[in-house]
């Protein structure tokens, strides 16, 4: 008929009849002909297979349902101080907002809403967690920290430190407060101090390149007490190096580096301590002079070298004029000694002669070359 109205919803819909655009009620499944001569009556049909209600009158349906809502949908009322986690047939698929208010729909899809309190504590399950990875939602509602092995973790809340973490996977909800967290490395790091311009005690200039080793002791005094450890290391490490060159001349500093090294330790480690930081070891790397002081100290080198050279050549040249005296007196208190002397030169006359000719035997030989007094 003309003043009639079929209406038809199908297994995995819902309908919501307005009149005068006012709710009237909701339509199950089925085929349905309504009275409408001034067409006053309007349908929505909504599917159910997506289970969240898509319309813009939440609040209106739940007050005109009243106690029959339940019958029709699945109100998550979330308070203010709560997250909700909605699953869909036993899994986890959302998360709602604080004060946030939804209506899900009742029949294909079961869904069951978690109220989850922010008050007692903000640290996410690590089921949820792992969910809410797999959905790509965890970086849109929390705050994820992945603490190594020999680091440690803290975490600010409203930037004041509420606790410390241990190595692991964490997640914080990031609702309504400002979370952070940061990780600290405690494994022994390294620190360079290159190419540092320093006078010493007697106005020579010099380059200086540092190394030192650190690790972190008390990773919230290196975080609360000083904005940047790392830095103030780095700094006190460049005072203690002009402090300890200004108070040894250059014999000094090439002589004894060993003694550099520990009084910069010393200065350093009694500065950074109190801000959890220990100083294991500093040592200089390198002593770079300019081009000019490189001669002069070359120069003087040379000439210690020279002096030590002649000082041994002259000591040894007595030494064998020593034992020349001690050979002479020997040979003049003994003849035999002296004859033995003249065979040993005939001996080396006798090696260089090619061709030798011998009148009145070996006997006249001896007598006519050697004579023995």
């Amino acid at each position: 008929m003309f003043w009639t109205k079929r209406v038809v919803i199908g297994d995995g819909e819902r309908g919501l009849v307005y009149q005068n655009r006012q709710f009237v009620r909701v339509l199950a499944s089925g085929v349905y002909r309504m009275f409408d001569p001034l067409k006053r009556i309007d349908v929505a049909v909504h599917n159910i297979a997506s289970a969240e209600y898509s319309g813009r009158d939440v609040d209106a349906l739940i007050a005109r349902l009243g106690e029959r809502l339940d019958e029709t949908f699945v109100l998550a009322d979330i308070g203010a101080d709560e997250v909700g986690l909605v699953s869909k047939n036993g899994k986890l698929e959302g998360v709602l907002a604080p004060g946030s208010r939804t209506l899900y729909w009742r029949g294909l899809v079961k869904v069951e809403v978690q109220r989850v309190s922010l008050a007692e504590d903000l640290e996410i399950d690590a089921y949820v967690t792992r969910r809410l990875r797999q959905l790509g939602v965890l970086a849109k509602v929390a705050v994820t920290a992945d603490v190594p092995v020999e680091s440690a973790g803290l975490v600010f809340v409203d930037g004041k430190l509420a606790r410390t973490l241990s190595p692991g996977a964490y997640a914080f909800w990031n609702f309504q407060k400002n979370v952070s967290a940061e990780v600290i490395e405690l494994r022994v790091q390294s620190v360079e101090v290159s190419g540092q311009e320093l006078l010493t005690r007697d106005k020579v200039s010099l380059r200086v390149n540092l190394a030192a080793s650190m690790r972190v002791t008390d990773p919230v005094a290196a975080r609360t007490k000083v904005a940047k450890f790392g830095d103030h290391l780095y700094r006190e490490l460049q005072y203690g190096l002009r402090k300890a060159i200004s108070a040894k001349t250059l014999d000094e500093l090439l002589g004894d580096k060993a003694s550099l090294d520990a009084d910069i330790f010393a200065y350093v480690r009694g500065q950074v301590g109190a801000f959890g930081v220990e100083v294991l070891g500093v040592g200089v790397k390198d002593v770079i002079l300019p081009g000019e002081m490189k001669d002069i100290l070359n120069g003087v080198v040379q000439a210690e070298k020279a002096a030590q050279a002649n000082v041994i050549r002259r000591r040894e040249e007595a030494n064998a004029t020593r034992s020349l005296l001690n050979t002479a007196r020997l040979i003049e208190e003994s003849p035999v000694l002296m004859r033995l002397k003249e065979l040993e030169a005939l001996e080396k006359v006798t090696e260089k002669i090619d061709k030798l000719t011998v009148f009145g035997g070996l006997d006249g030989v001896l007598k006519q070359l050697v004579t023995l007094k």
